[in-house]
């Protein structure tokens, strides 16, 4: 079957063949056919050698690329692919290859995208509720989003991802109750810039409080007032932050009931804070997961690469401070 854009399929090259033996001057039929006489000189050059099957549609796929990815490299995209579960942005420089390049081999070796998978187990599962509208704002500060993700606390000694669900010690205090922790998020919308804390709870106080030290860290970054805050319609940021945002001048704007992905960035946040920095090792204490999220916070804000802008971290889009 010939390409969309090609002027010819079988039946017209057999066409040229046919008017050329009926004794047809090339330019003649070239004029007819609405081509060049190199194409028309082509066709008859093809049938004169090959027959019938010189007139069949050929791959334009050249026999020879130089600058093809090399054997070696192939593997270790795709080890580091399983090992890590990142995009090419991450993968790209760590393995040495244009990010291009990474998402080409993932596509020929048909890797899932990331967004078809488990963020822990990595398993292909059914894609999520996607919003059909991607937008960014244009300016920091414009838009801020916040949100709470919910984690089981980590009983002393480690739980189960660290000595496995088999381990006596899991299968004795398995009625014991060790609670949640709440790590609450703030997301700047255009920059990316986040910040979040390890609390006991999401009582409005709580909420509140947190969103005054989120400001302040904001402000110590470049972002120095927030126009709008984007939350769920949870009571403690429905009713307990209205103090907060008039006092800084704040309107604060809610998503459409039971539609999270409206807060999607800070969404994202959460799942990225899960696979990355709570669930990326065996923690052997809560305490010492809760140590762990602000030197990763700002490794997120300074260093680590973000797809959403073109590889480059957070801190990139802010004035320096």
């Amino acid at each position: 079957m010939s390409h969309g854009s090609a002027r010819l399929t079988v039946h017209g090259r057999r066409l040229i063949v046919q008017r050329h033996q009926a004794g047809w001057p090339q330019a003649h039929i070239a004029a007819a056919m609405g081509v060049s006489r190199k194409c028309v000189k082509t066709w008859i050059d093809r049938y004169c050698a090959e027959g019938d099957a010189g007139l069949v549609t050929r791959s334009s796929r050249p026999h020879n690329v130089p600058t093809r990815t090399s054997a070696e490299a192939e593997p270790r995209v795709l080890a580091a692919r399983a090992t890590d579960r990142s995009g090419p942005d991450v993968l790209g420089p760590r393995v040495g290859v244009p990010a291009r390049t990474v998402s080409r081999i993932l596509r020929r070796h048909n890797v899932p995208y990331l967004r078809e998978c488990d963020p822990i187990t990595g398993e292909v599962i059914r894609s999520s509720k996607q919003t059909a509208v991607r937008y960014e704002r244009n300016r920091p500060g414009e838009l801020v989003h916040m949100d709470v993700k919910k984690l089981g606390r980590i009983p002393d000694g480690g739980g189960w991802r660290a000595h496995g669900r088999a381990s006596s010690s899991i299968q004795r205090e398995r009625n014991t109750k060790v609670g949640y922790d709440y790590v609450h998020s703030l997301v700047d919308d255009h920059s990316r810039l986040a910040y979040s804390e390890v609390l006991t709870n999401e009582k409005g106080s709580t909420c509140a409080a947190f969103l005054e030290r989120a400001i302040a860290y904001f402000a110590a970054h470049g972002i120095t007032h927030i126009e709008r805050l984007m939350t769920d319609n949870a009571w403690a940021y429905r009713w307990s932050l209205r103090t907060v945002c008039s006092e800084h001048g704040i309107r604060q704007k809610f998503i459409k009931p039971h539609c999270p992905w409206q807060n999607g960035k800070v969404e994202r946040l959460n799942r990225t804070l899960a696979t990355e920095w709570a669930y990326r090792r065996a923690f052997t204490s809560n305490l010492e997961r809760a140590a762990a999220l602000a030197p990763w916070l700002e490794f997120y804000n300074t260093e680590r690469r973000h797809s959403a802008l073109e590889g480059h971290p957070p801190i990139s889009r802010l004035q320096p401070t």
